[in-house]
This record gives structure tokens, C-alpha cells and sequence, in this order.
């Protein structure tokens, strides 16, 4: 996907990983804003629909420029007997294109991502933010 700028995963409103494809201040006008308050507000708006729509999840917030893309799933951290939910971003570049069809694009794309680090990740302690750094390279694998 050329339109991405990065990828990320965020859990308990902190971002676990990412990978940044393209920095988003290449387009003019953007400045880059600091990953702990992206963590927060994803969270923070997933949250807020899922309560205030009856379960109803996000998929995507459109900005001028900018799609940020959701895809929710769960997983059992170590330190909870329930699942939670886990979410996987990205930011992509809304071009001229039909956002829909970059949205459908995106989910096809980073299913297998998201399935993969569920599964490596499940059970294990979260509040550890240091082992997820080498997903970022699988993350960079997908893609190229």
C-alpha cells in the first residue's frame, strides 16, 4: 500500500508497535504528534463509539488528508482473566481514490498481521513494551 504512512498497535491506550512507512509531514501542513497521545485518542474514540452506539466498532476517522484506519480485535493480556480489546491502525494517505475501497484494501492487508501478533502475544505481560519492539519488523515484512 503506497498510501500508508504507518502502522501501529495499541492496547490500553498505549501504542505496543509500530512501523513508520512515511513520515506524515510530508504533506504540507501536518506536523507528526507524539505516539503516547495517538495511543490515548484511539483508544479513547473506539471506546467511545463501542459505549455510545451499543457495540458498534470504528473503522475509520477521514480528515482532509488523512485516513486513520481501526481494525478491533481481543486478546487476553496476563494480568486479566477477560479478553480486551486490542487495536490494529493505520494512517494512509487519502488520495482521490474511493476512501471505501482503500478501507476494504487496508483490512485485507493487515488481518494476517494482527492474527499473528495475537497469537504471539497472548497471555504474555503487556506492561513488558520492550518485546514487541522486533514486531515492528514483521510488521515492515508484510509490506515488503
Amino acid at each position: 500500500m503506497k498510501e500508508l504512512f504507518e502502522l501501529g498497535i495499541v492496547f490500553r491506550g498505549f501504542v505496543l508497535v509500530k512501523h513508520k512507512f512515511k513520515k506524515v509531514s510530508e504533506i504540507n501542513g501536518i506536523e507528526e504528534s507524539n505516539k503516547d497521545l495517538r495511543g490515548a485518542f484511539i483508544s479513547a474514540i473506539n471506546s467511545f463509539a463501542t459505549n455510545a452506539f451499543n457495540n458498534i466498532s470504528l473503522e475509520y476517522l477521514e480528515s482532509d488528508k488523512i485516513l486513520f484506519v481501526f481494525k478491533l480485535a481481543q486478546v487476553k493480556a496476563l494480568d486479566c482473566n477477560c479478553e480486551e480489546p486490542i487495536i490494529l491502525y493505520g494512517l494512509i494517505y487519502k488520495s482521490k481514490k474511493d476512501t471505501d475501497k482503500l478501507v476494504r484494501k487496508f483490512f485485507e492487508k493487515v488481518e494476517p498481521i494482527l492474527s499473528l501478533f495475537i497469537s504471539k502475544f497472548k497471555n504474555k505481560d503487556f506492561t513488558e513494551l520492550n518485546q514487541f519492539e522486533p514486531f515492528a519488523e514483521e510488521i515492515k515484512g508484510f509490506f515488503y
